[in-house]
Protein backbone atom coordinates (compact mmCIF):
# COMPACT_ATOMS: atom_id res chain seq x y z
CA UNK A 1 0.00 0.00 0.00
CA UNK A 2 1.17 3.52 -0.76
CA UNK A 3 2.40 5.70 2.09
CA UNK A 4 -0.61 8.02 2.38
CA UNK A 5 0.13 9.48 5.82
CA UNK A 6 2.40 12.17 4.42
CA UNK A 7 0.50 15.39 3.76
CA UNK A 8 -2.84 13.71 4.57
CA UNK A 9 -5.00 16.01 6.68
CA UNK A 10 -7.81 14.44 8.72
CA UNK A 11 -10.64 16.58 10.12
CA UNK A 12 -12.32 15.14 13.24
CA UNK A 13 -15.75 16.56 14.07
CA UNK A 14 -17.14 15.55 17.49
CA UNK A 15 -18.82 17.44 20.31
CA UNK A 16 -17.10 15.26 22.94
CA UNK A 17 -13.66 16.53 23.93
CA UNK A 18 -12.52 13.10 25.12
CA UNK A 19 -13.29 11.51 21.77
CA UNK A 20 -11.43 14.29 19.94
CA UNK A 21 -8.34 13.82 22.10
CA UNK A 22 -8.23 10.02 21.83
CA UNK A 23 -8.70 9.91 18.07
CA UNK A 24 -6.37 12.87 17.49
CA UNK A 25 -3.56 11.24 19.46
CA UNK A 26 -3.98 7.97 17.59
CA UNK A 27 -3.91 9.67 14.19
CA UNK A 28 -0.96 11.90 15.11
CA UNK A 29 1.01 8.87 16.30
CA UNK A 30 0.22 7.16 12.99
CA UNK A 31 1.74 10.09 11.06
CA UNK A 32 -1.38 11.98 9.97
CA UNK A 33 -1.97 15.73 10.26
CA UNK A 34 -5.08 16.39 12.33
CA UNK A 35 -7.49 19.27 12.78
CA UNK A 36 -10.64 19.22 14.96
CA UNK A 37 -14.03 20.88 15.27
CA UNK A 38 -16.66 20.68 18.05
CA UNK A 39 -19.73 21.04 15.80
CA UNK A 40 -20.96 21.10 12.21
CA UNK A 41 -20.92 24.90 11.84
CA UNK A 42 -17.29 25.12 12.96
CA UNK A 43 -16.33 22.21 10.71
CA UNK A 44 -17.83 23.89 7.62
CA UNK A 45 -15.95 27.11 8.42
CA UNK A 46 -12.63 25.29 8.81
CA UNK A 47 -13.13 23.41 5.55
CA UNK A 48 -13.49 26.72 3.69
CA UNK A 49 -10.03 27.70 4.93
CA UNK A 50 -8.29 24.39 4.18
CA UNK A 51 -9.63 21.25 2.58
CA UNK A 52 -8.98 18.02 4.49
CA UNK A 53 -8.23 14.72 2.75
CA UNK A 54 -10.78 12.84 4.89
CA UNK A 55 -13.42 13.74 7.51
CA UNK A 56 -14.38 11.74 10.61
CA UNK A 57 -17.87 13.02 11.40
CA UNK A 58 -19.95 12.39 14.50
CA UNK A 59 -23.63 11.82 13.70
CA UNK A 60 -25.20 13.18 16.90
CA UNK A 61 -24.18 16.80 17.57
CA UNK A 62 -26.01 19.91 18.75
CA UNK A 63 -26.99 22.44 16.09
CA UNK A 64 -26.16 21.05 12.66
CA UNK A 65 -25.85 17.31 13.18
CA UNK A 66 -23.57 15.01 11.23
CA UNK A 67 -26.18 14.05 8.63
CA UNK A 68 -26.95 17.65 7.73
CA UNK A 69 -23.25 18.54 7.71
CA UNK A 70 -22.57 15.66 5.33
CA UNK A 71 -25.42 16.77 3.08
CA UNK A 72 -23.96 20.30 2.85
CA UNK A 73 -20.53 18.91 2.03
CA UNK A 74 -21.84 16.68 -0.75
CA UNK A 75 -23.84 19.47 -2.42
CA UNK A 76 -20.76 21.71 -2.66
CA UNK A 77 -18.61 20.94 -5.76
CA UNK A 78 -15.49 21.95 -3.83
CA UNK A 79 -16.01 19.44 -1.01
CA UNK A 80 -18.20 16.74 -2.55
CA UNK A 81 -15.28 14.38 -3.25
CA UNK A 82 -13.85 14.42 0.30
CA UNK A 83 -14.44 10.97 1.93
CA UNK A 84 -16.70 11.18 4.98
CA UNK A 85 -16.66 8.44 7.65
CA UNK A 86 -19.46 8.66 10.21
CA UNK A 87 -18.78 7.93 13.89
CA UNK A 88 -21.84 7.01 15.93
CA UNK A 89 -23.01 5.06 18.93
CA UNK A 90 -26.32 4.42 17.20
CA UNK A 91 -26.31 1.04 15.53
CA UNK A 92 -29.75 1.06 13.84
CA UNK A 93 -29.75 0.23 10.13
CA UNK A 94 -31.99 3.16 9.14
CA UNK A 95 -29.46 5.77 10.34
CA UNK A 96 -26.59 4.01 8.58
CA UNK A 97 -28.52 3.72 5.33
CA UNK A 98 -29.47 7.40 5.47
CA UNK A 99 -25.87 8.41 6.10
CA UNK A 100 -24.58 6.30 3.22
CA UNK A 101 -27.28 7.66 0.92
CA UNK A 102 -26.08 11.17 1.69
CA UNK A 103 -22.62 10.27 0.42
CA UNK A 104 -20.70 8.91 3.39
CA UNK A 105 -18.21 6.18 2.51
CA UNK A 106 -18.21 4.27 5.80
CA UNK A 107 -19.39 3.97 9.42
CA UNK A 108 -17.39 3.49 12.62
CA UNK A 109 -19.32 2.48 15.73
CA UNK A 110 -18.39 4.09 19.07
CA UNK A 111 -16.52 3.43 21.20
CA UNK A 112 -13.94 3.56 18.41
CA UNK A 113 -11.12 1.05 18.25
CA UNK A 114 -7.84 2.69 17.25
CA UNK A 115 -6.76 -0.11 14.86
CA UNK A 116 -10.16 -0.12 13.16
CA UNK A 117 -10.15 3.67 12.72
CA UNK A 118 -6.64 3.65 11.23
CA UNK A 119 -7.42 0.74 8.92
CA UNK A 120 -10.59 2.36 7.57
CA UNK A 121 -8.90 5.74 7.12
CA UNK A 122 -5.99 4.19 5.24
CA UNK A 123 -8.37 2.20 3.04
CA UNK A 124 -10.48 5.20 2.04
CA UNK A 125 -7.46 7.45 1.53
CA UNK A 126 -6.06 4.76 -0.70
CA UNK A 127 -9.33 4.54 -2.63
CA UNK A 128 -9.49 8.31 -3.01
CA UNK A 129 -5.91 8.45 -4.20
CA UNK A 130 -6.50 5.71 -6.75
CA UNK A 131 -9.72 7.36 -7.91
CA UNK A 132 -8.05 10.73 -8.39
CA UNK A 133 -5.09 9.10 -10.12
CA UNK A 134 -7.40 7.16 -12.41
CA UNK A 135 -9.42 10.29 -13.23
CA UNK A 136 -6.23 12.17 -13.99
CA UNK A 137 -4.93 9.38 -16.20
CA UNK A 138 -8.28 9.14 -17.99
CA UNK A 139 -8.28 12.92 -18.53
CA UNK A 140 -4.69 12.85 -19.80
CA UNK A 141 -5.40 9.88 -22.04
CA UNK A 142 -8.56 11.53 -23.35
CA UNK A 143 -6.59 14.69 -24.11
CA UNK A 144 -3.89 12.64 -25.84
CA UNK A 145 -6.46 10.77 -27.92
CA UNK A 146 -8.25 14.01 -28.76
CA UNK A 147 -4.98 15.60 -29.89
CA UNK A 148 -4.04 12.45 -31.80
CA UNK A 149 -7.40 12.56 -33.58
CA UNK A 150 -6.90 16.23 -34.49
CA UNK A 151 -3.37 15.48 -35.73
CA UNK A 152 -4.65 12.54 -37.76
CA UNK A 153 -7.42 14.62 -39.30
CA UNK A 154 -4.96 17.39 -40.12
CA UNK A 155 -2.53 14.85 -41.59
CA UNK A 156 -5.29 13.27 -43.68
CA UNK A 157 -6.29 16.68 -45.02
CA UNK A 158 -2.66 17.41 -45.73
CA UNK A 159 -2.26 14.14 -47.61
CA UNK A 160 -5.38 14.91 -49.61
CA UNK A 161 -4.05 18.38 -50.40
CA UNK A 162 -0.67 16.96 -51.47
CA UNK A 163 -2.37 14.30 -53.57
CA UNK A 164 -4.51 16.97 -55.20
CA UNK A 165 -1.42 19.08 -55.92
CA UNK A 166 0.39 16.03 -57.32
CA UNK A 167 -2.56 15.12 -59.52
CA UNK A 168 -2.89 18.77 -60.57
CA UNK A 169 0.80 18.88 -61.39
CA UNK A 170 0.54 15.81 -63.59
CA UNK A 171 -2.56 17.21 -65.28
CA UNK A 172 -0.93 20.60 -65.87
CA UNK A 173 2.22 18.96 -67.23
CA UNK A 174 0.14 16.86 -69.62
CA UNK A 175 -1.91 19.84 -70.78
CA UNK A 176 1.21 21.95 -71.23
CA UNK A 177 2.76 19.18 -73.31
CA UNK A 178 -0.36 18.82 -75.47
CA UNK A 179 -0.54 22.59 -75.97
CA UNK A 180 3.14 22.83 -76.78
CA UNK A 181 3.02 20.53 -79.82
CA UNK A 182 0.42 22.40 -81.93
CA UNK A 183 1.69 25.78 -80.74
CA UNK A 184 5.22 24.89 -81.81
CA UNK A 185 3.80 23.87 -85.18
CA UNK A 186 1.99 27.20 -85.54
CA UNK A 187 5.05 29.14 -84.37
CA UNK A 188 7.27 27.41 -86.94
CA UNK A 189 4.78 27.80 -89.76
CA UNK A 190 4.32 31.51 -89.07
CA UNK A 191 7.94 32.06 -90.06
CA UNK A 192 7.30 30.28 -93.38
CA UNK A 193 4.05 32.22 -93.79
CA UNK A 194 5.96 35.48 -93.47
CA UNK A 195 8.47 34.38 -96.10
CA UNK A 196 5.71 33.20 -98.44
CA UNK A 197 3.85 36.50 -98.02
CA UNK A 198 6.98 38.53 -98.75
CA UNK A 199 7.66 36.44 -101.89
CA UNK A 200 4.06 36.89 -103.08
CA UNK A 201 4.33 40.66 -102.58
CA UNK A 202 7.51 40.71 -104.67
CA UNK A 203 5.73 38.83 -107.47
CA UNK A 204 2.76 41.23 -107.30
CA UNK A 205 5.13 44.17 -107.45
CA UNK A 206 6.81 42.70 -110.54
CA UNK A 207 3.43 42.17 -112.22
CA UNK A 208 2.43 45.76 -111.48
CA UNK A 209 5.74 47.05 -112.84
CA UNK A 210 5.57 44.99 -116.07
CA UNK A 211 1.81 45.10 -116.57
CA UNK A 212 0.75 48.50 -115.26
CA UNK A 213 -2.62 48.23 -117.00
CA UNK A 214 -4.18 44.89 -115.98
CA UNK A 215 -7.33 43.60 -117.62
CA UNK A 216 -10.67 44.89 -116.19
CA UNK A 217 -11.35 41.64 -114.26
CA UNK A 218 -8.06 41.95 -112.33
CA UNK A 219 -8.66 45.64 -111.67
CA UNK A 220 -12.12 44.84 -110.30
CA UNK A 221 -10.72 42.12 -108.00
CA UNK A 222 -7.96 44.48 -106.74
CA UNK A 223 -10.57 47.07 -105.91
CA UNK A 224 -12.86 44.46 -104.31
CA UNK A 225 -10.15 43.06 -102.03
CA UNK A 226 -8.55 46.46 -101.31
CA UNK A 227 -5.09 45.13 -102.13
CA UNK A 228 -3.21 48.13 -100.72
CA UNK A 229 -4.90 47.81 -97.31
CA UNK A 230 -4.38 44.04 -97.27
CA UNK A 231 -0.67 44.47 -98.05
CA UNK A 232 -0.25 46.94 -95.18
CA UNK A 233 -2.41 45.04 -92.66
CA UNK A 234 -1.33 41.44 -93.24
CA UNK A 235 2.18 41.93 -91.73
CA UNK A 236 0.50 43.38 -88.62
CA UNK A 237 -1.77 40.33 -88.40
CA UNK A 238 1.19 37.97 -88.68
CA UNK A 239 3.07 39.93 -86.01
CA UNK A 240 0.03 39.77 -83.67
CA UNK A 241 -0.25 36.01 -84.25
CA UNK A 242 3.45 35.58 -83.46
CA UNK A 243 3.02 37.52 -80.22
CA UNK A 244 -0.06 35.48 -79.30
CA UNK A 245 1.69 32.19 -80.02
CA UNK A 246 4.73 33.31 -78.03
CA UNK A 247 2.48 34.17 -75.08
CA UNK A 248 0.94 30.71 -75.23
CA UNK A 249 4.43 29.19 -75.32
CA UNK A 250 5.43 31.27 -72.28
CA UNK A 251 2.33 30.13 -70.38
CA UNK A 252 3.03 26.52 -71.35
CA UNK A 253 6.63 26.84 -70.17
CA UNK A 254 5.45 28.45 -66.93
CA UNK A 255 2.99 25.63 -66.31
CA UNK A 256 5.66 23.00 -66.85
CA UNK A 257 8.15 24.86 -64.65
CA UNK A 258 5.59 25.38 -61.92
CA UNK A 259 4.47 21.75 -61.78
CA UNK A 260 7.86 20.06 -61.96
CA UNK A 261 7.71 16.62 -60.37
CA UNK A 262 10.60 16.40 -57.88
CA UNK A 263 9.14 14.56 -54.89
CA UNK A 264 12.11 12.25 -54.37
CA UNK A 265 15.16 14.43 -54.87
CA UNK A 266 16.30 18.02 -54.95
CA UNK A 267 17.31 19.67 -58.21
CA UNK A 268 19.16 22.82 -59.19
CA UNK A 269 16.60 25.60 -59.44
CA UNK A 270 16.51 29.17 -60.69
CA UNK A 271 14.42 30.89 -58.01
CA UNK A 272 13.49 33.78 -60.30
CA UNK A 273 12.12 31.43 -62.97
CA UNK A 274 9.90 29.81 -60.34
CA UNK A 275 8.56 33.17 -59.14
CA UNK A 276 7.99 34.40 -62.70
CA UNK A 277 6.18 31.19 -63.63
CA UNK A 278 3.90 31.57 -60.62
CA UNK A 279 3.14 35.21 -61.48
CA UNK A 280 2.33 34.16 -65.06
CA UNK A 281 -0.17 31.58 -63.80
CA UNK A 282 -1.76 34.18 -61.49
CA UNK A 283 -1.92 36.80 -64.26
CA UNK A 284 -5.69 36.48 -64.53
CA UNK A 285 -6.05 37.57 -60.88
CA UNK A 286 -3.60 40.44 -61.22
CA UNK A 287 -5.03 42.11 -64.31
CA UNK A 288 -7.46 45.04 -64.11
CA UNK A 289 -11.18 44.45 -63.71
CA UNK A 290 -14.32 46.56 -63.65
CA UNK A 291 -13.93 47.25 -59.93
CA UNK A 292 -10.19 47.85 -59.62
CA UNK A 293 -7.02 48.65 -61.61
CA UNK A 294 -4.31 46.07 -62.19
CA UNK A 295 -2.42 44.83 -59.13
CA UNK A 296 1.16 46.00 -59.60
CA UNK A 297 3.91 43.43 -59.03
CA UNK A 298 7.21 45.19 -58.35
CA UNK A 299 10.24 42.90 -58.57
CA UNK A 300 13.67 43.62 -57.12
CA UNK A 301 15.71 40.57 -58.01
CA UNK A 302 19.21 40.21 -56.64
CA UNK A 303 22.02 38.16 -58.16
CA UNK A 304 21.33 34.61 -56.99
CA UNK A 305 23.09 31.33 -57.75
CA UNK A 306 21.13 28.18 -58.58
CA UNK A 307 19.58 26.68 -55.45
CA UNK A 308 19.34 22.98 -54.64
CA UNK A 309 15.68 22.48 -53.77
CA UNK A 310 12.38 20.76 -54.46
CA UNK A 311 11.44 23.30 -57.12
CA UNK A 312 7.85 22.15 -57.65
CA UNK A 313 7.10 22.36 -53.93
CA UNK A 314 8.88 25.70 -53.65
CA UNK A 315 6.69 27.05 -56.46
CA UNK A 316 3.68 25.86 -54.45
CA UNK A 317 4.91 28.03 -51.56
CA UNK A 318 5.15 31.05 -53.90
CA UNK A 319 1.65 30.28 -55.15
CA UNK A 320 0.15 30.09 -51.64
CA UNK A 321 1.80 33.30 -50.41
CA UNK A 322 1.00 35.29 -53.57
CA UNK A 323 -2.59 34.03 -53.57
CA UNK A 324 -2.98 35.15 -49.95
CA UNK A 325 -1.48 38.53 -50.85
CA UNK A 326 -4.01 38.99 -53.67
CA UNK A 327 -6.85 37.96 -51.32
CA UNK A 328 -5.64 40.52 -48.74
CA UNK A 329 -5.51 43.25 -51.39
CA UNK A 330 -9.01 42.46 -52.63
CA UNK A 331 -10.28 42.53 -49.06
CA UNK A 332 -8.66 45.96 -48.58
CA UNK A 333 -10.59 47.21 -51.63
CA UNK A 334 -13.98 46.58 -50.04
CA UNK A 335 -15.81 49.92 -49.75
CA UNK A 336 -13.26 51.78 -51.93
CA UNK A 337 -14.09 53.24 -55.33
CA UNK A 338 -12.08 52.63 -58.52
CA UNK A 339 -10.55 56.11 -58.31
CA UNK A 340 -9.64 55.66 -54.63
CA UNK A 341 -7.80 52.45 -55.46
CA UNK A 342 -6.01 54.24 -58.32
CA UNK A 343 -4.77 56.88 -55.88
CA UNK A 344 -3.51 54.20 -53.50
CA UNK A 345 -2.84 51.27 -55.86
CA UNK A 346 -2.69 47.61 -54.89
CA UNK A 347 0.94 46.50 -54.91
CA UNK A 348 2.99 43.39 -54.29
CA UNK A 349 6.75 43.70 -53.85
CA UNK A 350 9.00 40.70 -54.43
CA UNK A 351 12.62 41.05 -53.33
CA UNK A 352 15.37 38.43 -53.51
CA UNK A 353 18.85 38.58 -52.02
CA UNK A 354 21.57 36.54 -50.35
CA UNK A 355 22.08 36.41 -46.60
CA UNK A 356 25.11 38.18 -45.12
CA UNK A 357 27.08 34.92 -44.95
CA UNK A 358 26.09 34.03 -48.55
CA UNK A 359 24.76 30.66 -47.39
CA UNK A 360 21.02 31.32 -47.72
CA UNK A 361 18.62 32.86 -50.19
CA UNK A 362 16.09 35.37 -48.86
CA UNK A 363 12.79 35.88 -50.68
CA UNK A 364 10.51 38.63 -49.38
CA UNK A 365 6.92 38.92 -50.61
CA UNK A 366 5.15 42.04 -49.35
CA UNK A 367 1.70 43.51 -49.99
CA UNK A 368 -0.17 46.64 -48.91
CA UNK A 369 -3.40 44.80 -48.10
CA UNK A 370 -5.45 44.55 -44.90
CA UNK A 371 -2.64 43.14 -42.75
CA UNK A 372 -3.01 40.89 -39.70
CA UNK A 373 -3.23 41.26 -35.95
CA UNK A 374 -0.51 39.88 -33.68
CA UNK A 375 -2.87 37.12 -32.55
CA UNK A 376 -3.49 35.95 -36.13
CA UNK A 377 0.24 36.10 -36.93
CA UNK A 378 0.90 33.64 -34.10
CA UNK A 379 -1.59 31.14 -35.56
CA UNK A 380 -1.14 31.74 -39.28
CA UNK A 381 0.97 28.60 -39.89
CA UNK A 382 -1.18 26.27 -37.75
CA UNK A 383 -3.04 23.37 -39.34
CA UNK A 384 -6.59 24.24 -40.41
CA UNK A 385 -6.35 27.87 -39.20
CA UNK A 386 -7.97 30.29 -41.63
CA UNK A 387 -9.45 33.77 -41.47
CA UNK A 388 -11.44 33.23 -44.66
CA UNK A 389 -15.15 32.50 -44.86
CA UNK A 390 -16.42 28.92 -44.96
CA UNK A 391 -15.80 27.44 -48.38
CA UNK A 392 -13.10 29.98 -49.28
CA UNK A 393 -10.16 28.60 -47.34
CA UNK A 394 -9.04 25.25 -45.89
CA UNK A 395 -6.39 26.49 -43.47
CA UNK A 396 -3.85 24.24 -45.22
CA UNK A 397 -2.08 26.58 -47.65
CA UNK A 398 0.30 28.35 -45.27
CA UNK A 399 0.72 25.35 -42.95
CA UNK A 400 1.87 23.28 -45.94
CA UNK A 401 4.08 26.17 -47.09
CA UNK A 402 5.64 26.27 -43.61
CA UNK A 403 6.24 22.52 -43.69
CA UNK A 404 7.83 22.68 -47.15
CA UNK A 405 10.22 25.45 -46.13
CA UNK A 406 11.07 24.28 -42.60
CA UNK A 407 10.98 20.47 -42.87
CA UNK A 408 11.78 19.88 -46.54
CA UNK A 409 14.38 22.63 -46.99
CA UNK A 410 15.56 23.21 -43.38
CA UNK A 411 14.77 26.88 -43.85
CA UNK A 412 12.54 29.48 -42.18
CA UNK A 413 9.23 31.09 -43.04
CA UNK A 414 8.47 34.29 -41.09
CA UNK A 415 5.69 36.84 -41.26
CA UNK A 416 5.52 40.46 -40.19
CA UNK A 417 2.29 42.39 -40.49
CA UNK A 418 0.54 45.56 -39.33
CA UNK A 419 -3.27 45.76 -39.50
CA UNK A 420 -4.29 48.12 -42.28
CA UNK A 421 -0.73 48.38 -43.63
CA UNK A 422 -0.06 44.98 -45.20
CA UNK A 423 1.99 41.84 -44.62
CA UNK A 424 5.46 40.63 -45.49
CA UNK A 425 6.47 36.97 -45.69
CA UNK A 426 10.18 36.16 -45.61
CA UNK A 427 11.39 32.82 -46.96
CA UNK A 428 14.91 31.72 -46.01
CA UNK A 429 16.34 28.58 -47.62
CA UNK A 430 19.90 27.24 -47.81
CA UNK A 431 21.58 27.42 -51.20
CA UNK A 432 22.74 23.80 -50.86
Amino acid sequence: MLNLQENSLILIVDDTVTNLEIISDALNNAGFSVTTARNGEKALQQIQEKLPDLILLDVMMPGIDGLETCQKLKTDPVTQDIPVIFMTGISDTETKVKGLSLGAVDYITKPCQKEEVLARIRTHLQLRYLTKTLEQRVAERTAELSQALKDLQAYQLQLIQKEKMSALGQLVTGIAHEINNPVSCIHGNLAHTTNYFNNLMKIIDLYQQNYPEPVPAIQAEIAETDLDYMRSDLPNLITSMKEGVQRIRNISTSLRNFSRSDQDRKVFCNIHNGIDSTIMILKHRLKASKIRPEIEVIKHYGSLPSVTCFSGQLNQVFMNILTNAIDALEESNIGRSYSEIEQHPNRIWITTSLSEDKQDVLIRIKDNGVGMSAEIQQKIFEHLFTTKAVGQGTGLGLSIAHQIIVEKHQGKLDVYSVPGKGSEFTITIPIH
